[in-house]
């Protein structure tokens, strides 16, 4: 709380005291973090002193804790009938220690994924991983599987899949981890993919969203889309509407998009300001692999922002994350030229165990818990693009989505 200045005397500059522009806020689940309005961030750590806290005992009588429909958590005060987003007890706060053996880290783009999930326990938790058969997809599944979780690797290649499944298993011989043919292409294979998950009758905690093209060549899939549109896009899109039900049985639950920074190098709306279908799959002579990357990493983001505004009332939250740059992977296959950069850029690249740590960071962490439609980057929250933050935009996104999945598979989308 700010600090209470007497003429007279001295300012204290107390290190409690919040710079202007600065908000204290709570987490669903009673953690301190710091919003600056001015740069439109966040940080865990309170700006002056560094330190990291959370709220003591529970909410004073006549209070209830609820969330809004973009995830945050705001207080109902039942008595005097108002509410707000200022937890009633910021007053009695207790410090976080960083000595105690599972205290809070910070993390940056150095962070791997098993460092954010060390003294981590997922057993009972499943978690669904498309394209997990190699580069962070793997690193993310396998870090999760060497902790206790149920993983299922959700791949085209199921030779690859099964191959991986063997590697993780080496590594640990009692992990759960199991492989299920998934082609993001078809959405027939989607359809197969969710049958054949929903038999084992089991929970869905996290779906990661992993899976991409990249450059390649322009080609239709068999559902009649351009491929990078539908494998990065609009498979993902049908396969969470498949599993809704499943995410809401298993609250609380979340979503991660892997999106990336490209996004921010293209628009998908045309000069009159609607979304534009033909940008999203174009014709051959329009075809252009970098935009047409640039432009599904953007639906990433949007996709993300409207399935948290449509699914956390419900329990459900989603966010995207951007896992690295020009970090070295398979994905970068499809040219020549792209494949040399890598390769000379590769020193100075993450590991894909820095790659997958962000991801991962939004799959598990607590203070996270109730929050979505937000954007990582090195484990940090950060603005995406003007456009990946136009509800408009993700709305007219999800519509299309629906029509164009109505069109092929006759079913009413949800």
């Amino acid at each position: 709380m700010a600090a209470l200045k007497y003429a007279g005397l001295d300012d204290t500059d107390s290190d409690e005291e919040l710079p202007p522009g600065w908000e204290e806020r709570t987490t669903k689940d009673g953690w301190v973090y710091y919003a600056n309005h001015l740069e439109e961030r966040t940080q865990w750590d309170h700006p002056k002193s560094g330190k990291r806290k959370r709220v003591a005992g529970d909410l004073p009588y006549g209070w209830e804790q609820e969330t809004d429909e973009n995830g945050q958590v705001y207080f109902v005060d039942h008595i005097n009938k108002r509410t707000t987003y200022l937890d009633p007890r910021l007053a009695f706060t207790v410090e976080d220690n960083p000595m105690k053996p599972n205290a809070k880290q910070k993390y940056d783009g150095n962070t791997t994924a098993m460092e954010i999930l060390q003294g981590r326990d997922m057993s009972g938790k499943v978690v669904i991983v498309t394209g997990a058969n190699s580069g962070i997809g793997f690193e993310t599944a396998k870090s999760f599987a060497l902790h206790g979780a149920h993983v299922i690797l959700a791949c085209r290649n199921t030779l690859r899949a099964n191959d991986a499944v063997q590697r993780i298993m080496e590594e640990w011989h009692k992990a759960k981890v199991e492989a299920i043919t998934l082609d993001l292409a078809s959405l027939q294979s989607v359809q197969e993919f969710v049958e054949a998950f929903k038999s084992k009758h089991v929970s869905l905690h996290v779906l990661i969203c992993n899976a991409a093209t990249f450059l390649a060549p322009w080609q239709l899939t068999e559902d009649g889309l351009e491929s990078t549109f539908q494998v990065n896009h609009l498979g993902h899109f049908y396969l969470i509407q498949l599993l809704e039900d499943v995410l809401r049985r298993s609250v609380p639950a979340r979503v991660v998009m892997v999106s990336s920074e490209s996004h921010r190098f293209t628009d998908i709306k045309d000069n009159s300001g609607k979304l534009d279908f033909n940008s999203l799959s174009p014709s051959k002579k329009e075809y252009w692999s970098m935009l047409a990357y640039n432009r599904s990493k953007l639906c990433n983001i949007l996709l993300s922002n409207e399935l948290n505004r449509r699914l956390s009332p419900h329990g459900v939250t989603s966010n995207a994350v951007h896992p690295g740059n020009m970090m070295y992977t398979s994905i970068h296959h499809n040219w020549w030229l792209f494949t040399l950069l890598f390769t000379l850029a590769r020193p100075f690249t993450k590991s894909m165990q820095q790659g997958a740590a962000t991801t991962v960071y939004c799959a598990v962490a607590p203070e996270l818990e109730g929050l979505g439609g937000m954007y990582f980057n090195n484990c940090c929250r950060c603005l995406p693009s003007q456009e990946a933050q136009n509800e408009m935009t993700a709305a007219a996104l999800w519509e299309l989505s629906e029509k164009l999945i109505q069109e092929r598979i006759g079913r009413q989308g949800k």
